[in-house]
């Protein structure tokens, strides 16, 4: 069985930083593409980032990009989000997301597996 755990969320004031972490189990971590999602109180789950099987490509939304960093050691089988100059409006649940195949991808549905998620939040 497939499992992620998210790690590393809190609380911290605009302009801080935090790292995510996702550990994974159950299946060949290496071969498949890993996303990082969002969800904001009252609104529905958004896409961050995600990254391929091998970590060479990422693609990032256009609301985090040039201050998140997604990055992934396969042989930890961990996945991680380093998150940079942090505003009000990225605290949300982080979720990790596990694709069916190893193409990165900001569609939810190519996803089929979902951490628990992780607590963000961002004071001004």
């Amino acid at each position: 069985q497939v499992q992620l755990v998210e790690s590393g969320g809190g609380l911290v004031q605009a302009g801080g930083s935090l790292r995510l972490s996702c550990a994974a189990s159950g299946r060949t971590f290496s071969s498949y593409a890993m996303g990082w999602f969002r969800q904001a109180p009252g609104k529905v789950r958004e896409f961050v980032a995600t990254i391929n099987w091998r970590g060479r490509g990422t693609y990032y939304a256009d609301s985090v990009t040039g201050r998140f960093t997604i990055s992934r050691d396969n042989a930890k089988n961990t996945l991680y989000l380093q998150m940079n100059s942090l505003k009000p409006e990225d605290t949300a649940i982080y979720y990790c997301a596990g694709a069916r195949a190893a193409t990165m991808t900001s569609l939810e549905d190519a996803y089929n597996y979902w951490g628990q998620g992780t607590q963000v939040t961002v004071s001004s």
